[in-house]
């Protein structure tokens, strides 16, 4: 497909041009946007997933069950999951669905424990046991890592760890990926760490910005119970971009490329959540915020930073936007979304996004 200054398919030297690519969680935010990207690029793609949580989601906006093949299912259900496999001949995957919430972890730990360890078991399994799949890449979070607080950022090899069960999930659900990559070397597998990621079409309870958006939309106060935590915020367009490449790379050599890869900003990007916010408030025009930090509450990290040498020297990424430009990039989504075309406006940022870079 191309557009004007940009050629799609040639994107990632036409990787992924009439690639049969497979992406769990697609109704999900980044899953959507991942999979309008691989559309765009004429990747054949298959989506599994829950149902879209809302009618304004990303995934329902796009129409995106009119241009990819959309299934309905739970990572939970491994024979349903390799019944898909067996079904579509996958060669690439895309491992996106979780239970993504920290503080819904401590309401429904069990399941969350379940959903992104054994989920994430029954996906490597299917490309275990399946001929066609040649790699896939196993998306985690910045949270898989035992936490100390500390300034500088946490190495791919540092140690796993998690103190509340969202946190554990995903530091569990980096060492099963490890075993697997180590004990079946046939299948190329790399794991993906990304930061805090905003974009438009993420309707997400106790997130920052779609709790920004709720209460700018309605003209009430934005309630912050973190406003000190320093986080690295990023735009969904980033780390979706150091996914691709390391796929691409992995495809063509899954010794170098199989491993651990963090994918977070620049330093300039890790910054408080109150100083989120008033930028956020800022660039909406109008609104203010509330300070509901108290004692009591269940623990969540006051810092963490990534650190992502080995993705700009090993694979040549690095982040492209500023945090104002991720901001902006995320709010006019959220200001358009109601009166545009939501496709074409995700179609434009990606376009956007890829000439920001040269691509």
């Amino acid at each position: 497909m191309e557009t004007v200054g940009l050629n799609f398919a040639r994107l990632f030297d036409g990787a992924f041009y009439g690639k049969k690519v497979l992406v769990t969680g697609d109704t999900g935010f980044k899953g959507s946007w991942l999979s309008l990207w691989l559309y765009l690029m004429g990747a054949r793609v298959y989506g599994y997933a829950l149902a879209p949580v809302c009618a304004a989601d990303n995934f329902t906006l796009c129409a995106l069950d009119q241009k990819i093949t959309d299934i309905r299912g739970d990572i939970r259900d491994r024979e349903h999951l390799k019944a898909v496999f067996d079904t579509y001949q996958p060669e690439l995957v895309f491992h996106l669905a979780a239970q993504p919430i920290v503080r819904l972890s401590y309401e429904l730990p069990a399941e969350t424990l379940e959903t992104n360890i054994m989920g994430t078991v029954n996906v490597l399994e299917c490309i275990r046991t399946s001929e066609s799949v040649l790699a896939g890449v196993i998306v985690t979070s910045d949270k898989c890592y035992e936490n100390r607080e500390q300034l500088w950022g946490y190495r791919e090899d540092d140690a796993m760890g998690g103190f509340d069960p969202y946190s554990a999930s995903k530091g569990c659900a980096e060492l099963v990926t490890a075993a697997y990559r180590n004990s079946f070397p046939r299948k190329a597998l790399s794991s993906a760490r990304a930061g805090n990621v905003v974009g438009g079409g993420d309707w997400s309870a106790d997130r920052i910005l779609p709790d920004c958006v709720r209460a700018l939309e309605s003209g009430r106060a934005v309630d912050v119970r973190n406003p000190y935590a320093v986080r690295p915020w990023q735009f969904v367009l980033e780390p979706l971009y150091g996914y691709l490449l390391l796929a691409s790379k992995l495809l063509r050599d899954s010794k170098k490329y199989a491993g651990a890869w963090n994918f977070g900003p620049e330093s300039d990007s890790i910054v408080p959540v109150k100083e989120l916010v008033e930028s956020a408030v800022r660039i909406w025009g109008s609104g203010k915020w509330n300070d509901l930090s108290a004692k009591g509450g269940v623990h969540e990290a006051s810092l963490l930073n990534l650190d992502c040498t080995k993705a700009k020297i090993l694979l040549g990424w690095k982040p492209r936007l500023t945090l104002d430009e991720t901001l902006e990039w995320t709010l006019e989504w959220y200001k358009a979304y109601k009166s545009e075309d939501v496709c074409q406006l995700c179609e434009r940022q990606i376009k956007d996004y890829c000439l920001k870079g040269h691509m």
